[in-house]
């Protein structure tokens, strides 16, 4: 039934253009489920179904189209516009969105008014009002306020005069309005308001006060105060000596605010450094704001659906949805990776920016120096950002309370697993055979109870399921199931490596008649396999809950076994090449490495070195330093390096 749908999609798909445009995909209740932009319609969406698309959400996605929608445009610009729209619009399940739906602050001026006023808001974007944003700190955001009103005589949108002239200039007109004599608001008295309300100043002159204000805003500081300079230095040739003072004081408001922010670059750049840090079904993204070469605000967000979507979606979302609804649109957005559509996005910034000068805007990924220092800067505080969440949030056990729900309704157990072990197997063409196994306790790692285990089966070459019938039968024999340091039997056992490991751990525990649920994890595409089900392996949903904890099972128990091998492996080599030194036996090596400090040393000494420890005769240590620089070589030009995880066989 699913191939015949499949099939009938296929076959609707020739009747789509080979045109520029977004298209919907729709699942059976005719919900849109995913928006997407297209160079050419029908050659993307046949991807989708083709299955010639490898992101991991794909298949999923496929399972539940129904139908589909298509809209042309006449180029890529349109279709970035027309995408964002409607993901707004409908806010699809498998876009990438903001985790937490809030309205974020902002700083508006009014530009409709005769007489615009700045005010924090957190109103939806109306078309005659100007936006400065957002801001995710909202006690930022007004501060900012306090500071622009002392930097340039601005009203207020919470003044009461100030609205009571605006209803009476709509009503009766500006000139009428100006006629009479008013009495002067509060904040004229005390010199941030410019007195609009009792007629002080023109609506020319206040309309200078209002640009001042968006360059002062945008960041444009070093500009600002030069013209609040020649504004100063000419009243003062003037002799309105009190005017100079009051410029005078907004400079030093200014430069006070400049001395507060740091100094990152070592000239100026006009840039947002966007850095991201990503779990299994979250992300968090910090926005670094760049103006004049500092750092002059720092934004957060928290962003749905994680890895459940590849970063170059992740990426062209964000994006979308911050650079929609920001008016300070820098001269350069620096990331970790491009965009896949950059040439598109960065018309679309440009246009979004409006340089008089012909400035265009352009994606910047750095390889080194201060921008890369910026980038990490972003990307770490971008991890604290998702860090601050889960903890304001409660994520971290909402989730493992979900996953070991799904886990209990998935692989048909009696019970939540409230207790994991795992178990994993690495190994070196047969040598230095270890296991691991780890512990999950309440979903979360059990680190005391992890335990390791040095196969003891003599093995020619690697093989994987001796050495998992080998540590199962020793784990769970009866005298480690009576031993209160292992704990208690487990509710889940999970092997790495699928099926066969699966097949092996049955035969193992079956002999024994140890009675444990189990599954085998297939890490190429990470199915659960039971024992209960032939007809396939359980495929838990892509970007669960679920999901998410199997694998950090999984991934634990592979790092502690590998951890465990290279140690070994260490110790080994360092015992057998010592070992083929004539002259030097277990009192001397001992001795040797003691007074050189250790293995890794005794390798970096210089044949003086050796001989200076007078631990052994000069002609013994001539012999040592030759086998060491020997063994050094042969390292370097080895493929079985203790960095190379290539080299290791694991239990898959």
């Amino acid at each position: 039934m699913n191939e015949e749908r499949i099939e009938t999609i296929k076959r609707q798909l020739d009747e789509v253009p080979t045109l520029p445009g977004v298209y919907l995909w729709k699942d059976a209740d005719g919900q849109v489920i995913y928006v997407g932009k297209a160079k050419q319609l029908r050659a993307r969406m046949r991807q989708y179904v083709n299955f010639q698309d490898d992101r991991a959400k794909i298949p999923l996605l496929v399972d539940q189209i129904r139908s589909f929608e298509y809209i042309v445009v006449d180029n890529e610009y349109e279709s970035l516009v027309l995408e964002k729209n409607l993901i707004d619009q409908y806010a699809p399940f498998f876009n990438a969105d903001f985790k937490d739906d809030k309205s974020y602050p902002f700083i508006a001026l009014t530009k409709g008014d005769t007489f615009p006023a700045i005010k924090f808001t957190r109103e939806k974007h109306k078309p005659e009002t100007q936006y400065f944003g957002p801001y995710t700190d909202s006690r930022a955001a007004r501060r900012m306020i306090e500071i622009a009103r002392k930097v340039v005589p601005i009203c207020a949108a919470s003044c009461s005069q100030w609205r009571a002239m605006n209803r009476e200039i709509e009503k009766n007109g500006l000139e009428e309005y100006l006629s009479e004599q008013r009495k002067p608001c509060f904040d004229c008295h005390v010199g941030i308001g410019p007195g609009a309300c009792c007629g002080k100043i023109s609506p020319e002159a206040y309309a200078d006060n209002v640009r001042r204000v968006e360059r002062f805003l945008r960041g444009n500081h070093a500009e600002f105060i030069s013209e609040l300079k020649e504004d100063m230095t000419q009243a003062a040739s003037e002799l309105d000596f009190e005017k100079a003072g009051r410029i005078k004081e907004r400079i030093e408001v200014i430069e006070r605010l400049t001395d507060k922010q740091h100094a990152v670059m070592a000239h100026d750049v006009n840039a947002d450094v966007i850095g991201f840090y990503r779990e299994e079904t979250i992300a968090g993204v910090h926005v670094l704001m760049v103006r004049e070469g500092r750092v002059i605000n720092g934004n957060e967000f928290v962003l749905d659906k994680g890895k459940n979507v590849p970063d170059q979606d992740i990426l062209h979302s964000f994006l979308l949805r911050y650079y929609s609804v920001t008016e300070s649109i820098p001269r350069e957005v620096i990331v970790a990776n491009e965009p896949e559509d950059k040439p598109t996005m960065e018309d679309w910034l440009t246009n979004r920016l409006a340089s008089k000068f012909g400035a265009r805007v352009r994606f910047v990924v750095p390889e080194r120096g201060e921008k890369r220092d910026l980038l990490e800067m972003a990307q770490v505080n971008a991890k604290h950002t998702l860090m601050r969440y889960k903890v304001r949030t409660n994520y971290e056990d909402k989730r493992i309370n979900e996953a070991l729900l799904q886990l209990e309704s998935a692989l048909a157990l009696d019970a939540p697993p409230m207790r994991i072990e795992c178990f994993d197997i690495s190994t070196l063409h047969g040598t230095y055979t270890v296991a691991s196994m780890v512990v999950f306790t309440d979903g979360k790692p059990d680190k005391g109870q992890y335990r390791r285990f040095k196969i003891r089966a003599e093995l020619d070459e690697a093989n994987d399921f001796v050495s998992m019938q080998e540590v199962l039968g020793r784990r769970y024999s009866p005298e480690r199931m009576a031993d209160e340091r292992f704990g208690r039997k487990p509710d889940l056992l999970i092997l790495d490596g699928g099926k066969p490991q699966l097949s092996a751990a049955m035969e193992q525990l079956g002999s024994m008649g140890v009675d444990i649920p189990m599954a085998g994890l297939a890490k190429r595409d990470e199915e659960l396999f039971v024992p209960w089900q032939d007809t396939g392996p359980v495929v838990l949903p892509s970007g669960s809950a679920s999901l998410y904890l199997v694998k950090q099972v999984r991934d634990e128990s592979h790092r502690f076994a590998i951890t465990f091998h290279r140690e070994l492996r260490g110790k080994g080599m360092t015992t057998s090449i010592l070992d083929e030194v004539a002259g030097v036996g277990p009192v001397r090596k001992k001795a040797l490495l003691k007074a050189m400090g250790g293995f890794r040393k005794l390798r970096e000494a210089t044949l003086q070195d050796i001989m200076d420890a007078h631990v052994v005769p000069d002609d013994v240590a001539r012999e040592v330093y030759a086998v060491l620089r020997q063994y050094n070589d042969t390292r370097k030009n080895s493929t079985i390096d203790e960095s190379d995880h290539s080299s290791v066989e694991e239990g898959e």
